[in-house]
């Protein structure tokens, strides 16, 4: 194959420069100048030509093993997934402890339990297995799985693990033992959640949460002892030297790479700061960890189809909540109905209902094309404050807006001060790389699997309220940057002998359309997708999967089973 004549951004972050790139065998062959006739040419002029993308944080643990496609990630020209992060996944596991990992994930990551108990079909118990089923299915692009905390735990102790019981020394052993099983079969690392806020569907931490940091630094000694593998971690940071210094040790002990998440919270805008900067200096100590950031802010997609919006808990419209879109929206528009809705009061108790109840000032349109950048004067509070309208009033008459599918934009993370510079230093960090996505989770309330777009078509190309960055820094983010992490040396590069996954893409005409609610999973589960106008033709192992928007039925992905 060759692509004739594209702009060639080649994932290293240097200078784009137009070219050919031929493949053969699913290898690149030849990056820039003029190559020879192929067996099959795409004309690339006025294109760009890219790595394909390699999104480190998704969630598809379930979904791969029923769906060859993982949409939406494969809409936005990633070629390489990870999953299994944030201490929960589905390997190893006790034949009768399927429900209850359903349950962790459901919890966690809002993602359909009937649509996990229709659609995984199980057939492992270890780890080792797992990736074995994984292997056997054919896929439009290649996976990655790492081993989960909260799954191990449960496995190797039973309720003991599930309820977060101290470890015993032969438990934490056998744990261990796991793990470089895990990391020997082909595991990309290991990840543990620490943080208050994951738990499963009957609000239980999960487990991981809060356990002594000695069973994190003894389940690390498995990877230690195999040599392989990445270590996550998520943390509340209630402490930040505390919390950077016991991830030091399990970096120091273990030897490898330790990465946690990072997000800006409204409570403390400014923690984000100090934390990189003890990342910092524990790299220059020669304890290096690794901050995962995201490249737009982390926020709630608000819609009358949605797990959530502002008059979801009020009794007037839990009234007709039942009713078919349409016609919910045709009740929603009687004057009665709204004056209702609108004027009933409800008292809650939870933090998040209260925010998504009456933080009025952090609501916007999000619209289509749409926009995670709006200024502050586009609130519903703003508005009506211009107006003389209850914002109430306003946010009530946007959910209504195209015939009922518009969503409300609640940013929750990264957006304290109402623009992105926070983020885009986040980015320019050295101690951070860009994920978080969540891919294939949060099905009712957030739509983030779509960040590999919005980084080409926000921060590279449309970006008015700040500095744009450089095209070739963002396709770096989000393909060398990313595959580094996991020792995936192969791909992520245009270079000779890589992998011959590759993005051709309309850069002018690149549109991130509105995210939409569908039914397309197991039991007719319900989940957010966004779509992207713009490819061209995604490429893996040589082998056109998407051309134009739509699926080729090639189906070369594979299961990546460690560093390459």
């Amino acid at each position: 194959m060759v692509i004739r004549d594209g702009l060639i951004v080649d994932g290293t972050g240097a200078a784009a420069f137009h070219g050919d790139v031929a493949l053969d065998g699913g290898r690149i062959v030849q990056v820039g100048g003029k190559a020879g006739p192929g067996r099959r040419e795409i004309a690339a002029a006025g294109r760009l030509v890219t790595p394909g993308f390699v999104d480190i944080h998704t969630h598809y643990d379930g979904q791969a093993t029923w769906d060859p496609w993982l949409a939406p990630s494969s809409w936005h020209g990633v070629t390489t997934i990870v999953m299994g992060n944030c201490g929960v996944g589905f390997a190893p596991v006790q034949p009768d402890r399927h429900e209850w990992l359903i349950g962790v994930m459901e919890g966690v990551e809002d993602i359909p339990g009937t649509a996990l108990s229709e659609g995984i079909p199980w057939g492992w118990e270890s780890f080792p297995e797992y990736l074995d089923a994984l292997d056997r299915m054919p896929r439009a692009i290649d996976i990655g799985a790492q081993l989960p905390h909260g799954a191990l735990r449960a496995y190797v102790m039973g309720e003991r693990g599930a309820t977060n019981a101290p470890a015993m020394p032969d438990e934490i052993a056998r744990m261990a033992d796991l793990a470089a099983e895990a990391m020997s079969a082909g595991a990309l690392g290991f990840t543990s959640s620490r943080t208050n806020v994951h738990r499963d569907k009957y609000g239980n931490h999960i487990p991981g949460y809060e356990v002594a940091v000695d069973e994190l630094i003894g389940i690390s000694a498995g990877l230690r002892r195999a040599g392989k593998g990445a270590i996550g971690v998520n943390v509340d940071f209630r402490d930040v030297d505390d919390e950077i210094a016991w991830m030091r040790r399990l970096q120091r002990i273990s030897g490898r790479p330790v990465w946690f998440l990072l997000v800006q919270f409204n409570d403390d805008p400014d923690k984000w700061k100090r934390i990189l900067a003890a990342t910092k200096r524990a790299s220059e100590e020669n304890e290096p960890l690794l901050a995962q950031v995201a490249g737009r802010p982390i926020g709630f997609m608000l819609g009358l189809e949605s797990s959530l919006h502002p008059f979801a808990s009020k009794q007037a419209y839990r009234a007709i909540a039942g009713l078919p879109l349409a016609d919910r929206v045709a009740r929603m528009r009687d004057p009665a109905v709204r004056d209702a809705i609108v004027g009933e009061r409800v008292n809650h108790r939870s933090d998040i209902m209260r925010t998504v109840t009456q933080r009025f000032d952090r609501m916007f349109r999000l619209g289509d094309p749409p926009d995670y950048e709006p200024p502050p004067e586009l609130s519903a509070e703003a508005i009506g404050r211009r107006e003389g309208r209850d914002p109430a009033e306003v946010a009530y008459d946007m959910l209504l807006e195209r015939d009922g599918q518009e969503l409300l934009f609640m940013p929750a993370f990264n957006y304290a001060a109402g623009d992105h510079a926070d983020i885009a230093a986040m980015m320019a960090h050295p101690n951070t790389l860009l994920g978080l996505s969540d891919g294939g989770a949060h099905c009712g309330l957030i739509c983030d699997g779509s960040t590999p777009t919005y980084m080409l078509t926000h921060w590279a190309r449309d970006r008015r309220r700040g500095p744009k960055l450089a095209l070739e820094e963002v396709v770096r983010q989000q393909t060398s940057g990313t595959a580094a992490l996991y020792g995936l040396a192969d791909r992520g590069v245009l270079a000779p002998g890589r992998k011959g996954d590759l993005n051709i893409i309309d850069f002018d005409g690149l549109t991130l359309r509105a995210p939409e609610m569908v039914r397309d999973l197991p039991a007719g589960g319900r989940r957010l997708v966004q779509r992207a106008d713009g490819y061209d033709a995604t490429i893996v192992s040589g082998v056109v999967t998407w051309q134009d928007g739509e699926a080729t039925e090639a189906l070369p992905g594979k299961l990546v089973r460690g560093a390459t």
